[in-house]
């Protein structure tokens, strides 16, 4: 860029200074002014370049600096500047050119500048070998390479504040957050319980049955593809995912004979909790063959379908799977029904590919050797409990629907590990979430507090308490109150002693004492005897012989801490439990 040489610098041309200054000649004037730019540009750029200047020229600068501080008191001359147009483009005037000079016409290199030695008048310094060619021709410290730039040539387009840079940053980071949850909204609050819910399908599939799934694909495929029966048997632990993963099946092979232009296959889905009899299953698949009885009287829905099955001519064209979910309730004492069901598809024009689904294990152990001497062995694929990481990858692939974070990390992790060391029942994971969710939400509106929260591991704690709380536990809650007060009454007598019996009668006083307490009319000596060998038959406690009922010896038959724990939740027991001895 042109070197920009304000009037303050040096004095107004005038036809004595231009002696000798013409283009073709020595430049004198040009080279003078280049050159005491330039060096003031080298002073600012490099402050070892000070101390190696001549004391004039430092002295003449000094001069230079101190005028440009005062307005200039020569305004230019026009007619000067018509009849030198080579000076005026060498040496552009600010007051006349540097308004008016656009960012192209700015970067243009003069072409006296181009022609100068100006390597032979300054220093390469380290920070002009870094520049490139272009930013080496802006040579005046106080010329901008573009219009309204800032001071020193630095444009300010380019200039970018490290402030801004962390505020933007910083601005993604808090929009990719995922929002608060406000459990106070019922809408959100609805969504929770839904996504959680045992009946909602998750819309992004199923995750941790891909290989089972894949199994019971590849078996569909071939029946389809060679047009012919097959027989699959599905097993496992209640709440694995056998059903839904069997529907997701069936969908995709609807899909694939699409895609490959083949005829696609019916389906029918036959749940056996349903049957009013076992033999109504073969009606069912009867009429989906849309095939009616001539004579209802002369075959069964069962022969019907062998013979179907046994001719070319009356065989359907089209495939047809059948799902039977709860294959259990076919089993009877013969297991005939059983048998002629998977018998079906050993046909020879049989069109029927049977999947049976069923919780017992072993069930195939049972009726597969009979099976196996018919020549109609089904293909056994077993569903296994999950495990605690296929637990919570299940559980947070369904909340990862929502826009928000309901669950901590931790209460999640304890909940699969509760979960699968005692069933590895998915549908029961679901249901502890939702217990927990519930929780959450009722001790949400006893507190007054109005911010947002989260489902933390007390929360979890308290649901799987209710979901897995002990077989004696549960019958301790389902007793009458009286039986329950007498309970109450042992906790209290055997906690204060280390005795671990007592007689009938110093129970009764400690019963009467809670009943007094509580103000609960106590019943009588009579009736309280019932009531404790009611208990005795239970195995809460046992009662011992004697002649007189008051007599007779008691003995806690079950722990402490199952009565306290069973009640930990009841205020009015807890009393009770608090109660010192008689």
């Amino acid at each position: 860029m042109d070197d920009v040489i304000t009037d303050s610098e040096h004095p107004p041309l005038s036809p004595s200074n231009l002696e000798g200054n013409t283009p073709g000649g020595n430049d004198t004037l040009g080279l003078n002014l280049l050159t005491s730019s330039e060096q003031e540009y080298e002073m600012d750029q490099d402050s070892d370049t000070w101390e190696t200047k001549p004391e004039a020229m430092r002295a003449k600068e000094r001069r230079s600096k101190s005028n440009a501080d005062r307005p200039s008191q020569f305004p230019p001359n026009p007619t000067l500047l018509r009849i030198l147009p080579p000076i005026r483009k060498s040496l552009p005037m600010p007051t006349l050119r540097s308004a008016t000079l656009s960012p192209v016409q700015a970067a243009t290199p003069s072409p006296t500048a181009a022609t100068t030695p100006r390597s032979a008048k300054r220093r390469l310094t380290p920070r002009r070998a870094a520049d490139s060619a272009d930013s080496a021709q802006f040579t005046a410290p106080h010329m901008s390479p573009l219009a309204g730039a800032g001071p020193m040539g630095t444009p300010k387009m380019l200039s970018a504040s490290p402030k801004s840079s962390r505020k933007r940053l910083y601005g993604d980071l808090v929009a990719a957050e995922k929002p608060k949850w406000n459990p106070r909204d019922p809408a959100q609050m609805q969504a929770v319980k839904e996504a959680l819910h045992v009946a909602t399908v998750p819309s992004c599939g199923l995750v941790c049955r891909d290989d089972e799934q894949r199994r019971v694909f590849e078996f569909c495929k071939a029946c389809v593809e060679q047009e012919r029966a097959g027989s699959l048997y599905v097993c496992g632990c209640p709440g694995t995912g056998k059903t839904l993963s069997i529907n997701k099946v069936k969908e995709r092979v609807s899909r694939w004979a699409d895609e490959m232009g083949m005829e696609t296959p019916d389906d029918l889905l036959i749940n056996c909790t349903n049957l009013g009899n076992t033999s109504d299953i073969f009606s069912k698949i009867l009429a989906k063959f849309q095939v009616r009885k001539k004579a209802s009287g002369k075959l069964s829905p069962l022969q019907q379908l062998q013979s179907m099955f046994s001719h070319k001519e009356s065989a359907p064209r089209r495939m047809l799977l059948v799902v039977v979910d709860e294959m259990d309730y076919l089993i009877t004492r013969d297991r005939a029904v059983l048998h002629d069901l998977f018998m079906l598809t050993t046909h020879q024009f049989s069109r029927c590919i049977l999947i049976g689904i069923a919780n017992a294990i072993d069930l195939a152990d049972r009726f597969l050797p009979k099976l196996e001497s018919l020549n109609c062995k089904p293909l056994v694929i077993t569903f296994r409990a999950y495990s605690k990481d296929q637990i919570s990858n299940i559980i947070n692939h369904r909340l990862k629907a929502l826009d928000y974070d309901v669950f901590e990390a931790l209460a999640i992790e304890f909940c699969a590990r509760k979960v699968a060391a005692a069933s590895g029942d998915m549908r029961k994971a679901l249901g502890v979430c939702r217990s927990a969710v519930e929780v959450f939400e009722s001790r949400l509106q006893d507190s007054s507090k109005q911010g947002f929260g989260v489902v933390t591991f007390d929360h979890m704690d308290t649901a799987l308490s209710k979901v897995f709380k002990p077989v004696v536990v549960h019958s301790i809650l389902c007793l009458p109150q009286h039986q329950q007060m007498v309970l109450c009454a042992l906790a209290n007598t055997f906690q204060h002693c280390k005795k671990k019996a007592t007689t009938l009668g110093e129970l009764n006083k400690s019963y009467i004492e809670i009943c007094r307490s509580s103000q609960v009319p106590a019943v009588g000596m009579l009736e309280f005897s019932n009531m404790c060998m009611i208990l005795s038959d239970q195995g809460y406690l046992k009662l011992g012989q004697s002649k007189e009922d008051k007599l007779r010896r008691v003995t806690l038959q079950i722990d402490i801490s199952d009565i306290t724990f069973a009640f930990k939740d009841s205020r009015f027991f807890q009393k009770c439990l608090e109660q010192p001895k008689f």
